[in-house]
């Protein structure tokens, strides 16, 4: 792609623009600078172009972490209890039929 097809922001359109700052590691800055000029783009058109399609894309559906149901609602807080119970259950089973 030759400097006439790249896309040029006129500097009349900059005050239309946003500026924005990011830190990012070096691997992925030389890895930028290199696909922006695969592409004959600067990184920052790259970076808008790609920030563009991630904004566009539909949100994931959240998972429900409730999606059966158990009875009651069992919290944390009551782990301990529950934990008591069941293994002063075992610990009856294990007294009364020992192997």
């Amino acid at each position: 792609m030759d400097r006439r097809q790249r896309r040029v922001v006129p500097y009349v359109l900059m005050g239309a623009l946003k500026k924005t700052s990011i830190y990012i590691d070096e691997e992925l800055d030389e890895a930028l600078a290199a696909k922006a000029a695969d592409e004959g783009v600067s990184k920052a058109e790259l970076i808008r172009r790609n920030l563009e399609v991630v904004v566009a894309r539909p949100a994931r559906p959240r998972i429900s972490v409730g999606i059966f149901e158990a009875g009651r609602p069992f919290w944390a807080k009551d782990l301990d209890h529950e934990l008591a119970v069941y293994l002063d259950i075992r610990d009856r089973e294990e007294r009364r039929d020992p192997e």
